[in-house]
This record gives structure tokens, C-alpha cells and sequence, in this order.
């Protein structure tokens, strides 16, 4: 009984594939806030699974990667919290920017 309990708590509700990732991420909230760097855990069509090490993010807020691969830079909105962890949904795409210094690009 106990095993059926725990597997209905799992479903996946999400429309899309989850893909493990393993990301270095820079969060923003604003142009004159502080960043603070997340590990991407994975990404979905339109989200991503970020562990958070202890930033206080808002709930709207500009998500850059390093390096490149398959996830979109841009603004993203909290869906959910749970400890360490945050679930965002993707809005909008990062505006066209050279990579700073850091080699941090927005765009993904």
C-alpha cells in the first residue's frame, strides 16, 4: 500500500520530456540586483529545475547559462518551490547581448 501511495505522488504532469542536466546558471532579478549563480538539475519544452544554494529568487527573474547546449537564456517565472529546489516556467527569450566578461551568455 505504502509503494502505491509513493508512485502517485511521482506522476508526471508535465506535457514534455524532463532531460537531466548538470548547468552552472546565473540568476538576476533585475538590472541593479545582485546575481547569484544555481545549478540547472534539468530542463523541460518550456521549464527549467534549478537548485538554488540558498539565493532568495523572486518570482520572476532572468536566467543566463554558460557555455552552450540546449537550454534557453531569458526570463523565467516560479512555478514552484520546494527547499533548495525551484521549478520555472520559461517567458520570454533574453534580449540579443555579447557575452560579458565572465562568459556568462544570456541567450542560452
Amino acid at each position: 500500500m505504502r509503494a502505491k501511495i509513493q508512485a502517485q505522488r511521482h506522476i508526471e504532469r508535465r506535457g514534455d520530456t524532463r532531460y537531466p542536466l548538470e548547468r552552472l546558471a546565473r540568476i538576476r532579478a533585475g538590472t541593479n540586483t545582485p546575481q547569484c549563480y544555481c545549478l540547472v538539475t534539468d530542463i523541460a519544452g518550456g521549464g527549467v529545475r534549478l537548485n538554488v544554494y540558498g539565493c532568495d529568487v523572486p518570482d520572476e527573474f532572468v536566467l543566463a547559462f554558460f557555455g552552450d547546449g540546449p537550454a534557453k537564456g531569458g526570463t523565467y517565472t516560479v512555478i514552484w518551490r520546494l527547499g533548495q529546489e525551484i521549478g520555472a516556467k520559461f517567458v520570454r527569450a533574453a534580449e540579443p547581448k555579447i557575452p560579458d566578461r565572465e562568459g556568462c551568455d544570456p541567450n542560452g
